[in-house]
């Protein structure tokens, strides 16, 4: 068995597998997707037998957090061949893909999960269920509101308008451009979908996807933290605090640290070294992700086992603003 990241020039040897494990696919779509994503996304893979078994798709984007611009990477296509399953070959990809994420100084990492229970053991947490609105014939009946398909040449005035409006709104969504949009369109066009632009008296005031057959699930999004210091400092805070705490991490060594937070409302979370004999309670990787992205509060953390919190440290960790706005509605 061999696991490593593919050279840019053989990311295409892994189609085969990709159209064996998602069937559901159409064809365009995987064409789609071939000619796209592969051309800046990387990719793990598992070799046995003379072939590739297994393999993992990193996705970048480029991401908003807290007013800041993070590069941060969408976990798609996990996928074993049937006969080489029960192997351990998908916690190989992932914890290799973490901690090359790791010392890559990214913060944390995503995933829209087929189950949940399958990405649970390596501390993925749901924080986030995705929104999508389509166009409806009953949209054109909007007064004053022209719509019509997004052209290319309109891409870069609606990811202005676009990031504008998410600023507002989100403390997390993935950061658009006239490229990111161009792409869009394809990715629709390839099940014959359309992206609608809405406009009122020459303003953008929306854009959704039209699509022949409209999915009224709401997929889940899964996030874990990569670097628990960078993403620590990515906070704000609602006011004056300190607090010394253990966090535990069972896959990225560096993660498993004493640390002291500190900060204001004006400064933001800053981060110290601390010592263990100063630590007021520990928690570990994913109860700390549910905490930042406003999956739970510290009470309701210390019901999960393996964390421990004195009062004191409760009442410091509520200070925190977690990133519970999120807009994540990507598909890969």
């Amino acid at each position: 068995m061999n696991m490593r990241k593919l050279p840019a020039e053989e990311h295409i040897r892994t189609r085969r597998l990709y159209e064996e494990v998602f069937p559901d696919d159409s064809r365009e779509f995987v064409d789609y997707y071939y000619a796209e994503k592969i051309k800046d996304n990387e990719i793990y893979v598992i070799e046995e037998d003379g072939d590739i078994q297994a393999m993992l798709h990193l996705n970048p984007y480029k991401m908003y957090v807290n007013g800041r611009e993070q590069t941060a990477h969408y976990i798609v296509a996990v996928a074993t061949r049937a006969a080489y399953r029960k192997k351990g070959h998908m916690r190989e990809l992932l914890t290799g893909a973490l901690r090359d994420m790791y010392r890559s100084g990214e913060t944390f990492t995503y995933l829209m999960p087929a189950a949940e229970s399958i990405y649970l053991p390596y501390d993925f947490r749901t924080v986030y269920e995705q929104e999508r609105r389509f166009y409806t014939e009953a949209d054109e009946g909007q007064k004053d509101t022209t719509i019509r398909a997004l052209q290319d040449e309109e891409c870069g005035e609606l990811a202005a308008a676009a990031n504008r409006h998410l600023a507002q709104h989100y403390d997390v969504f993935a950061l658009r451009s006239a490229a990111y949009y161009e792409r869009l369109k394809r990715e629709y066009a390839a099940d014959g979908g359309t992206l609608m632009l809405y406009r009122k008296e020459g303003m953008i005031t929306g854009c959704r996807p039209y699509v022949p057959e409209q999915d009224t699930d709401r997929p889940l999004i899964m996030i874990r933290i990569v670097d628990a210091g960078r993403m620590l400092m990515s906070l704000s805070l609602k006011s004056l605090a300190a607090v010394c705490f253990r966090i535990t991490d069972p896959v990225i060594e560096a993660n498993n640290r004493c640390v002291v937070l500190t900060g204001t409302e004006y400064s933001g979370v800053m981060l110290m070294e601390g010592k263990e004999e100063n630590s007021e309670g520990t928690v570990d990787i994913s109860t700390l992700g549910e905490i930042v992205f406003g999956a739970c509060t510290a009470e309701e953390a210390c019901r999960r086992e393996g964390v421990e919190m004195t009062e004191r440290m409760k009442a410091e960790l509520d200070k925190i603003l977690p990133l519970s706005h999120i807009y994540i509605n990507e598909v890969v």
